[in-house]
């Protein structure tokens, strides 16, 4: 009985040393590619047919999806990046009635993405090849790193109410602005009225918080001009948090209203 457990033990030891070696070379699965997937991403050239209207091609990708616009319509819908291409189902786009060469944006921007393009991936650039274009963008915070809230003129181009995202004829041609100093004083137009006060800026959950002490001058203006001026200084009036997606600005009051601006 003892003869036998000798006999066994380097057969034994052989084999643990044979596992232990094979646990060592292994070096597990290999980590999965990074996709475009939690990014934005924005043209900055295109080989074969251009753009119609000059572009650029936005294209952000989250949670499975992927948003498309190049100037007209928003396009989005469900994305895969199956072996290097580019795969889209199910798309859906807005219906905004777009004038000129922006009107076949649309086309331009459903034939890429259901044409199954290649992709490729390179840092923050990001390639897409069909058999007719090839399509280089470039990460959008990069091309287009946010702006800082203060020393920068923003440009009013939307009212957010609680029901409503408003654009309108009237806002772009009042083209109320605003200016916050880095010392926190406020200049700028409410649409008629010069805008004159301060800003309180915290950092934030959500975004910074911007607390406004406003006064204005007391012109009138025609019923339209004032209509956006209301709404404005409805926005601006006390606390707001303050997002900034590279040119745009989003300010959202604790009451229910906000606006988006540009930077100019």
């Amino acid at each position: 009985m003892s003869f036998s457990l000798v006999r066994f033990a380097p057969v034994l030891l052989l084999a643990f040393a044979l596992a232990a070696c094979s646990s060592g070379d292994d070096s597990g699965p290999a980590e999965p590619a990074a996709t475009p997937m939690g990014r934005t991403f924005l043209s900055t050239e295109v080989q074969g047919q251009a753009i119609p209207g000059g572009g650029p091609l936005t294209l952000q990708f989250a949670d499975g999806r992927v948003t498309a616009n190049a100037g007209c319509n928003t396009i989005s819908g469900a994305v895969t990046f199956d072996d290097n291409v580019l795969r889209v189902e199910e798309l859906a786009s807005t219906l905004i009635g777009c004038p000129g060469e922006l009107a076949d944006a649309d086309r331009w921007v459903d034939t890429l993405l259901n044409s199954a393009p290649t992709w490729k991936l390179d840092g923050d650039t990001l390639t897409l090849q069909n058999n007719e274009q090839t399509v280089t963008l470039l990460d959008k915070k990069v091309a287009r790193p946010d702006k800082p809230l203060r020393g920068t003129t923003w440009v009013v181009n939307g009212l957010i109410t609680p029901d409503a995202h408003v654009r309108s004829q009237a806002i772009d041609d009042a083209k109320p602005t605003l200016v916050i100093a880095e010392d926190g004083a406020v200049s700028g137009s409410a649409g008629c009225n010069r805008l004159t006060g301060t800003a309180t800026v915290e950092p934030g959950q959500d975004g910074e918080k911007v607390t406004f002490r406003l006064g204005t001058t007391k012109m009138m203006c025609p019923p339209e001009v004032m209509e956006v001026e209301t709404a404005v200084l409805r926005a601006l009036d006390g606390t707001t948090t303050a997002t900034i997606d590279a040119d745009v600005l989003t300010l959202r009051n604790d009451n229910g209203h906000g606006l988006t601006l540009t930077a100019r």
